[in-house]
């Protein structure tokens, strides 16, 4: 039987303070060390499925999206009726990229300690030494110079700070990453770099990774399955080519024209 990171049973998500469903009534499943992209317009639901895989909150909520319908399995534990404390643990295991990560930088901590961050957030007394030597290997592998460690995330392109977001985003070495369109804002000259930084570490690592993106043809450089999010529902499931050959809703049927 196949190992599976993520599993969504008829999922339906809501923000805390809204009464409107953001997400209705999804269903999937990536598989342990492999990567799902998940493609739609602005609005379908996307970024909130990203959160409550990542059980991430927003800077308006407290809470990470609440589940109203259906069961929501990340690693193996149970989100729906969660406590704050359990998802702090999952969070150890889960490597969270958001929309323009980037710009969620510390702008007083030099680039090697906005990566070395979420180590010390968990132990301040863990060892300079191997903790720099873990920064530095990140920096290397999202193809940075070191030199960079050194210099304050102002000083840097907006690509390479989402670069540095994507290190620090797995500076503790998690089984899943979450990348909620992590090409987003960037230059279309970079966008296809920081794609190919997250699938060289995938496969390095062996990471599960769900990738949110808005764009079909540079997720697909990535992966060959896919999800359609379109008004909070998936409108296609599968191996791309398959999804977009025989398309079952008209955003579908628009995606494969531009292809």
């Amino acid at each position: 039987m196949t190992e599976v990171a993520v599993r969504a049973d008829d999922v339906s998500l809501a923000y805390p303070r809204d009464d409107d469903v953001a997400v209705n009534g999804v269903s999937f499943a990536l598989e342990v060390g492999s990567i799902l992209g998940i493609v739609g317009e602005a609005g379908a639901g996307k970024s909130t499925l990203a959160r409550a895989v990542a059980a991430q909150t927003t800077h308006q909520e407290r809470e990470p999206p609440n589940i109203v319908g259906g069961h929501l399995e990340v690693l193996g534990r149970q989100l729906r009726g969660s406590t704050a404390r359990q998802r702090d643990r999952l969070s150890l295991h889960v490597g969270y990229l958001p929309q323009d990560g980037g710009s969620t930088l510390e702008p007083r901590l030099t680039v090697g300690e906005n990566v070395a961050e979420p180590i010390y957030s968990r132990d301040r007394h863990f060892d300079r030494i191997e903790a720099g030597t873990a920064v530095a290997t990140l920096v290397d592998a999202v193809r940075l110079p070191l030199s960079v460690m050194t210099k304050y995330p102002h000083e840097l392109s907006r690509g390479q700070r989402q670069r540095i977001a994507l290190a620090r985003a797995l500076i503790l070495e998690p089984a899943l990453l979450v990348a909620d369109d992590p090409t987003m804002g960037v230059d279309v000259l970079v966008r296809g770099r920081i794609l190919n930084v997250i699938a060289e570490l995938q496969r390095e690592r062996s990471f599960s990774a769900l990738v949110i993106g808005h764009d079909l043809r540079e997720l697909r450089t990535i992966t060959d399955q896919i999800g359609v999010m379109c008004g909070g529902l998936f409108v296609g499931f599968g191996q791309v080519d398959e999804v977009l050959r025989h398309p079952m809703h008209p955003y579908v049927t628009r995606l494969a024209a531009m292809q």
